[in-house]
């Protein structure tokens, strides 16, 4: 069958078509997305804007469009952060529903980080042993731990690249270094409240990192270009990143868009984000990741394939 999955995230909407067989790699045929930022889309109250809401419904009922010319038996939805914490949650959601006919599915942060350890244990396979997976998306951060497909133990925590990013923009585009103590003394307080649950399931085999977050911090630290396509082996190591943390720290947005593997748009949460990564690797003793091409969205069809 054909199907399409709209992924409604806290930086970017995307619907990715697929052909989807029981059993079978996930074969992508069509990608359609935008950045709307919903994440920065909130009034002081919490909600999404009537702009931010407005934008969504247009994008989902545009969607729909695309799916039907690409001949889309299916079409699913599902939204993460942005949604799910902002205070008219369901307002948003009925107004994608009136317009575009899609019931978006929001997923709670351990449903985020189940799926995306589904994807990253079919793509390593049952070989890789024990796993330990680290995505940090917009809003959130997900972490897993498990031997089997089903995650032993899994933890969702409110430090997403975008929601980081946006305290430190409060502070200009070069928070000061009290700033920067502040925030990563912050990170590893919250990260340390999981640290239990998932050390408990025990030593892994392979640590893997997903989310396009990791995949250009990756690129920076020395990763094989995208062009190279998936199957390039990729890692991230500690070591690099962490010596790329005070660099990042003292460059603007602007100037980090021209290093290897930074667009524009994602280059204002490179700070951020590196700081999340390096934390949860130093605090789970972890030297180096591999870098998975599959995330929270490949999960969801997965798991609906398996439905089938």
């Amino acid at each position: 069958m054909r199907l399409g999955v709209i992924d409604v995230g806290s930086n970017t909407v995307h619907l990715l078509v697929i052909d989807a067989h029981p059993g079978a790699h996930p074969l992508p045929d069509y990608s359609h997305k935008v950045d709307l930022r919903l994440a920065e889309q909130l009034t002081p109250q919490g909600a999404i804007s009537e702009e931010g809401a407005a934008r969504l419904a247009t994008f989902v009922q545009d969607c729909t469009e695309v799916a039907e010319s690409r001949g889309v038996s299916e079409l699913l939805g599902f939204a993460t952060s942005a949604i799910r914490d902002a205070t008219n949650t369901d307002e948003v959601l009925d107004r994608v529903r009136q317009a575009s006919g899609v019931r978006l599915q929001v997923l709670s942060g351990e449903n985020e980080a189940r799926l995306t350890f589904l994807a990253a244990r079919r793509w390593f396979g049952w070989s890789s042993g024990r796993l330990f997976l680290i995505d940090i998306g917009g809003g959130s951060l997900e972490l897993g731990a498990g031997i089997d497909e089903e995650a032993d133990a899994v933890a969702s925590l409110p430090l997403g690249a975008g929601r980081l990013t946006r305290e430190l923009a409060e502070h200009g585009d070069n928070p000061s270094e009290k700033t920067l103590k502040e925030l990563r003394k912050r990170i590893r307080s919250q990260i340390a409240t999981a640290h239990r649950s998932l050390a408990k399931v025990g030593e892994p085999h392979r640590v893997v990192g997903t989310s396009k977050t990791i995949r250009s911090l990756g690129r920076l630290c020395g990763a094989a270009p995208s062009a190279e396509g998936q199957h390039v082996p990729r890692s991230l190591a500690r070591a690099d990143l962490t010596a790329w943390v005070p660099k990042l720290a003292a460059m603007s947005p602007q100037e980090r868009s021209s290093l290897p593997g930074i667009s524009e748009a994602r280059a204002p949460q490179m700070l951020a984000g590196a700081m999340v990564v390096e934390a949860v690797m130093e605090l789970f003793d972890v030297e180096q990741l591999d870098i998975c091409p599959w995330a929270l969205r490949e999960g969801f069809i997965l798991r609906r394939m398996d439905g089938l």
